[in-house]
């Protein structure tokens, strides 16, 4: 390995693109901890130390795919969010517009257009989530405190100073979503997926002090030691699929005979990576955020709907909390899968081109094959991606962890999967020129 390691240092294609890679996370940091306009540091730095880096639970998510810079009140405060809620948007109206799914089937050509129709749904989000996050940072509710400096943070409320720092945060996502594609296309991997690892990872030694000095290092070794394990699962789960045989009929062309060959489908266990997750999350954010709106006035009491999210919808070491996330992510991950694999389609294109699964007759038997085994498969994963998720709330019940405590939920699998991709890539390069990679 360390051979190999070596050899992508002496390879200056591969070290050239690995260095670009890196300037450009560098540059995404650094401006994770610049300050918007009219934003007070020293409150921002205060609030931040009182609550122990923590924000409410409504901004944990968009925290943590930040990698902190949400709280910071930075130019890249919005970090990467809004590109990612756009991405799935546009992958679920495919269901919905007609259109959008002919642009899918077009290939390249079409494609381009739905990435143009992302990139600008993340600049209306980026103003939307930009306009928010400001003015609940002017009423007081970003930092669950009565510190007084905590409703100070922007020192200037007119007008042009709110647009300012509108427009400078937005801008701040469309520069995120212009280095993500700038790594794509001369770096190395998937540069969205690069930018949210980086994010992510960036609150792993924070999240682990903070448990070493509040829980003392004997918790701490112990966290570190179930870590692993847990890394070590995810690993085994995100690689395990189920294969599906497939042959090909020969057939003459010409006088070429083409086909004939033996393939396989490859089903994932997890065929909806993270997006579950995301799903459950936002939606259960939602009521939360209502109530939060709804608050009363000094010395008036609470509706009862109010009180009663504020109960059992705002804090996840409740048990009821608990189960419904664990039931809403079982629930989007069939419905994910449902939309993003269509055995219907499948069955037609292996139909088109001579294929067949031994024992199955092809058409319809075959989609009711495929649509047999996908069910069968997502249940292992929709219940894995269910108890991942849940291990930070209950490392909150239990250990007196932030919500995002780095051995579980998005944060886990975002960082095994694009390691585990990131790694693949580097190995196919070196396979290139050397032929051998970097996994034996």
């Amino acid at each position: 390995m360390f051979n190999a390691i070596g050899r992508i240092f002496r390879t200056p294609d591969l070290r050239r693109k690995i260095g670009f890679t890196l300037g450009i996370v560098a540059l995404f940091r650094l401006g994770s901890f610049i300050p918007a306009p009219f934003v007070d540091f020293g409150n921002v730095q205060q609030c931040l130390a009182a609550n122990q880096g923590g924000a409410s639970g409504l901004y944990d998510l968009v925290n943590l795919f930040s990698g902190g810079a949400l709280l910071q009140l930075s130019v890249f405060a919005l970090g990467i969010m809004p590109y990612i809620t756009a991405s799935i948007i546009v992958q679920l109206l495919r269901v919905v517009i007609p259109h959008f799914e002919t642009l899918y089937k077009e290939g390249q050509a079409g494609q381009a257009r739905l990435t143009q129709y992302t990139r600008y749904l993340t600049i209306a989000l980026g103003v939307l989530q930009s306009t928010t996050l400001i003015t609940v940072a002017r009423s007081g509710a970003l930092f669950p405190s009565t510190d007084p400096a905590c409703s100070a943070l922007i020192t200037n409320d007119a007008w042009y100073a709110i647009l300012l720092m509108v427009i400078t945060m937005t801008a701040g996502t469309g520069l995120i979503m212009w280095m993500g594609e700038l790594i794509t296309e001369r770096g190395i991997g998937n540069g969205m997926s690069l930018l949210i690892f980086t994010s992510i990872a960036a609150t792993f030694p924070g999240s682990l002090w903070a448990i070493g000095i509040s829980r003392g290092w004997d918790v701490f070794a112990m966290v570190l030691a179930i870590g692993l394990l847990i890394v070590v699962a995810v690993v085994f789960v995100e690689q395990s699929q189920r294969r599906i045989p497939v042959q090909y009929a020969k057939r003459m062309v010409g006088r070429r005979t083409y086909g004939g060959n033996n393939t396989y489908i490859p089903i994932k266990v997890n065929m909806a990576g993270v997006v579950p997750v995301i799903f459950a999350s936002s939606l259960l954010y939602l009521p939360a955020l209502i109530a939060q709106f709804n608050q009363p006035a000094p010395g008036e009491e609470p509706q009862a709907w109010v009180t009663w999210i504020s109960n059992y919808l705002t804090q996840g070491d409740h048990p009821f909390y608990m189960l419904l996330y664990f039931l809403l992510i079982v629930g989007f991950t069939y419905f994910y899968v449902a939309i993003t694999f269509n055995p219907d389609e499948v069955a037609e294109n292996m139909k088109k081109y001579g294929g067949f699964i031994p024992g199955i007759r092809a058409g319809r038997p075959t989609a009711e094959y495929l649509d047999y085994v996908l069910t069968r498969v997502t249940l292992p994963g929709s219940l894995y991606l269910g108890v991942v998720a849940l291990i930070p709330l209950i490392a909150l019940a239990l250990v007196g962890a932030n919500a995002n405590f780095p051995f579980g939920g998005a944060s886990i699998l975002i960082i095994v999967g694009v390691g585990l991709e990131t790694v693949k890539q580097i190995d196919a390069q070196l396979q290139q020129r050397h032929y051998e990679g970097l996994l034996r």
